[in-house]
This record gives structure tokens, C-alpha cells and sequence, in this order.
């Protein structure tokens, strides 16, 4: 994510001068481990929570989501003077696996009403509390290591959620459409879901909205169809996804295609509506995009995806985000930003946060990524961006984050951006670039696809490099202090 409410002294130069193996979600958290067993098996509850201490309520105990079939059609608000509200139904078909006997498991769903629910085919009873969780009783409880398949009926009213911090996140109505953007939890407002960055799964969307609008989702555009007045736009995602990456924006979007330099295709969306200086700016950044893979491809290994593109709306949540491959940008994508969220795609999207306490691992990766593309590109370099984060006086708040544990409301503070970054030029400093490289490589064929955390990130330094890091990670990392000199 760049985010509007971020304005790290770094990243305004660098922008400036450019005019160990990921653990199940069973194994995420004690809430989710298998309890105890003998014959016959003990039938558990599933836990309504992840165990996630940042979002307590966030995904959920006792199963694996392999696959969801999203199937929504959408009706954006009437014009002004009309209330913002859109309606939304859906059915979710949902493949899961049960990593514990379950009697009964929940799934995240906020602002919406499931009205029917079967597990296998059954009907099963559900209810609904007034937070997040919509309890689910199959009429036979699922066994230990046993696939079964959800199908949720459900819909109402569309707005515009917030998050903690009270910024727009998830399904946010929009006059034309709608914004589509869940860091950190909020694809409950959209769809059913395990919503936890440790339960990836694979994607299919079928998004019916009113003749003229376009639909925008992840992986590959499977096609459209249009009858009696509605197009049904589908999408294939078959590379396993975080739930809070995925989207299905509406508005009125232009297509634009090409490839990247590897065979990479990109497909771009481009509100009809933007400024005219927005859409200039926006269309020269993206052109970019496959340089910016090349460059890329170099630090962290292949692009890891089917495809990417963006989606460039002429409405605004306040911030970018890394969509997976389709990243979205609030009325214009700058050149920064662009390198920032296509970085994602390898770090924070292929390899994903075990906690979100370990966000840095996301955004200081993209952020110094940014850093070596603005040097590569004669403005700022790595050294100068580094030098103006450490300039900062000693007693300025900034320096007050913990950056490995910054809390649910600094999950997008400054120091997460600039200190991570910061943190990893040191270590480029510390061990040199040709095994700094292989670190960065190494991160992401060692955990793509899956998730990982600070612990892994220190671990795996300090193989790769033959080093001794932990005084270097302990004051940039664990330490609400300036690191000395």
C-alpha cells in the first residue's frame, strides 16, 4: 500500500526527484490447532478468530480455504441526489479443507446477510452475529483432513466501510460503481470468507453489473457477456491469493494492453473520467511497467503471477494499493507508486505476511525497491534517501515505532515504510551488495507463495550472508529508538 496518510520525509525525496516455511492456517495461531484426539475423533468448534492479536476476529479456526467461486451482481447507486448505496447479491462457492473435526466453524462476513447456506450439497443452519462472523452448523460434521463445499446465498446494501484507522477500505460504493480495496480485513464486506493473510487460496469471479460498466478482478479476464441490459465479466485467478488482495472494482473503464519484456501480459484500466493531467501522468507511469518488471526481475527472480496491470479510478480511498495482479491507484498512478505496488506483487502478495504485525517485510521491501529504481533513473539515491530517514532528529516520534510490532493503528505509520526501508539498506551496507542480492532472492523462492515473518526475514539474513545481524535487526527493528550511528 501508498497511502495518503503516510508522509515520510524519505519517500517525499525519493518521489520528488523523479518529476522458515510458512505454517498452515491450522498452524497460524494455538486458536487453530488441532485439539488432542483419540477414537472415535472429538468434533470440535471452529475458533471465531485466526489468532491474529492486531484483528482478533479476523479469519478463522479449523479449515483451509482452497478455492473461491464468487459470483455477484452489482447495482451502483441511482444518480444525485440519491443516497450512495449500491446493492450487492452473491453466492460464494467455497472448497475448503478441515484441518480439525468440526461440528461447526465460522466464517467473516460484516454489513451483509448470508439467506441460505449449504455444506455438501445439505442445507445447513447458520446465524449471523451483529460483528463479523457468520456461524455455519453442517448437517454432518466434517471430518479431520476431509474436503467439503460451502455455498452461501447472501446480499444487501453497499456503503462505504472503514477500517480502524477510519479509512475507506473494502467494498466502497461509488456513484459510478465501486472501489475495491481490503487491507487489512476487509473482504468480509463483500464476500464470506476466511480473511487472514495465512489462508491463500485460488479465485473465480463473475461480476454482473448494468450494460456500459466494466468489472475489474484479479488473474486473467476469461471474458464478458452481455444480455438484457447486464454484462457478466469473468475473471480467473489460479495463483493462491490473500483475501484482502483480491477485488472486483466497477466503474467505467477503458482496456489497454500489452506484454512485459519476459511475456508478462498486462492489462491496464483507465477511468473514462480522470482529469486530463491525471490520465497523462497515470498513462506515463504505467507505460513503465514492464522497465519496472525488468528491474524487478533482477532483485527478486520472476514475475510470480499469470498477469498484471492496474486499475486507475477517478474516485479516491485516500491511498494505492497492491491488488494482486492489478494493482489499484486513486485518480493517478505516479511513477513511485507504481514501482511500489508492482514490487508487492513478490513481496507482501507472493510472499505474504505470517501476522500483520510483520507488515514492514511488505512495505520496507517495496519502499526500498523504490529507492533503487529512483537511483537507477539518475534522481535520488539509495544512500541520500537512506541519510535523510536517519537525519531525523532523535526525539522526533517517528523514531517511537516499533517496527516489527507496531500495532493495529501503525500497521501504515511512517517508520513502517521509511525505517523498513531504512533497515534494509543497513543491511546492504552490512553485508555487501552481492549478498545482499541473494537475500533478496532468497527471500522470495524460499517463501513465495506462502507466508512468512520477521523471525524468518532475521534467520534467513543471517544464513544467506554468513552474518551476524541481530544487533543491526534488534535497533532498526525492536527498538522504539534512533539506531546509533
Amino acid at each position: 500500500m501508498t497511502t495518503l496518510r503516510r508522509s515520510g520525509l524519505a519517500a517525499g525525496l525519493v518521489l520528488g526527484a523523479l518529476v522458515l516455511p510458512s505454517l498452515a492456517p491450522s498452524q497460524a495461531a494455538p486458536s487453530q490447532t488441532a485439539p488432542s484426539e483419540t477414537a472415535p475423533e472429538r468434533r470440535a468448534v471452529g475458533s471465531s478468530g485466526i489468532g491474529d492479536p492486531y484483528f482478533p476476529l479476523a479469519g478463522n479456526g479449523g479449515y483451509d480455504v482452497e478455492h473461491y467461486d464468487l459470483a455477484l451482481d452489482y447495482t451502483p447507486p441511482a444518480p444525485e441526489p440519491a443516497p450512495l448505496t449500491g446493492q450487492l447479491r452473491g453466492v460464494a462457492r467455497i472448497k475448503l479443507v478441515a484441518t480439525q473435526a468440526l461440528r461447526r466453524f465460522n466464517l467473516d462476513l460484516r454489513g451483509l446477510e448470508a439467506t441460505s447456506v449449504t455444506v455438501d450439497g445439505r442445507p445447513a443452519r447458520f446465524s449471523q452475529t451483529q460483528g463479523n462472523e457468520l456461524v455455519v452448523t453442517p448437517r454432518r460434521p466434517l471430518r479431520r483432513g476431509a474436503k467439503s463445499r460451502v455455498v452461501v446465498e447472501y446480499g444487501g446494501a453497499t456503503g462505504r466501510p472503514t477500517d480502524v484507522e477510519d479509512a475507506l477500505y473494502g467494498w466502497v460504493t461509488t456513484r459510478d460503481g465501486a472501489m475495491v480495496v481490503s487491507q487489512p480485513d476487509g473482504s468480509a464486506t463483500w464476500f464470506p470468507v476466511n480473511d487472514h493473510p495465512t489462508d491463500k487460496a485460488t479465485y473465480r469471479f463473475a461480476v454482473t453489473v448494468p450494460k456500459g460498466l466494466t468489472a475489474v478482478a484479479n488473474g486473467d479476464l476469461v471474458g464478458s457477456r452481455t444480455r438484457g441490459g447486464q454484462t457478466t465479466w469473468t475473471w480467473d485467478a489460479p495463483d493462491p491469493m490473500a483475501a484482502y488482495l483480491a477485488t472486483a472494482t466497477v466503474g467505467n473503464f477503458e482496456l489497454r494492453r500489452s506484454r512485459t519484456p519476459s511475456g508478462v501480459p498486462l492489462l491496464d484500466f483507465l477511468d473514462e473520467d480522470l482529469r486530463p493531467a491525471d490520465r497523462t501522468r497515470s498513462e506515463a507511469s504505467l507505460a513503465l511497467a514492464g522497465e519496472m518488471a525488468t528491474f524487478l526481475e533482477a532483485l527478486f527472480g520472476p514475475y510470480p503471477f499469470v498477469s498484471y496491470g492496474a486499475i486507475v479510478d477517478d474516485d479516491s480511498v485516500g491511498y494505492a494499493l497492491e491488488t494482486q495482479t492489478r494493482s489499484f491507484f486513486s485518480r493517478v498512478a505516479s511513477e513511485g507508486t507504481a514501482l511500489h505496488e508492482l514490487a508487492h506483487q513478490w513481496t507482501g502478495n507472493h510472499v505474504g505476511p505470517r501476522r500483520w504485525a510483520d507488515i514492514w517485510l511488505n512495505e520496507g521491501w517495496a519502499e526500498y525497491a523504490t529507492w533503487m529504481w529512483t537511483e537507477a533513473r539518475g534522481g535520488t539515491t539509495a544512500q541520500q534517501a537512506y541519510e535523510a530517514v536517519f537525519a531525523r532528529p532523535a526525539d522526533d516520534e517517528f523514531w517511537t515505532t516499533v517496527v516489527s510490532d507496531p500495532g493495529p493503528t501503525g500497521l501504515f505509520a511512517d517508520a513502517i515504510y521509511d525505517r523498513g526501508a531504512a533497515t534494509l539498506h543497513a543491511l546492504r551496507l552490512a553485508v555487501g551488495e552481492e549478498a545482499f542480492r541473494a537475500v533478496a532472492r532468497a527471500w522470495v523462492t524460499t517463501y513465495g507463495g506462502r507466508t512468512a515473518g520477521t523471525r524468518d526475514f532475521r534467520r534467513l539474513a543471517q544464513r544467506v550472508s554468513g552474518r551476524d545481524l541481530d544487533a543491526l535487526f534488534d535497533a532498526w527493528l525492536d527498538t522504539p529508538a534512533k539506531p546509533a550511528a
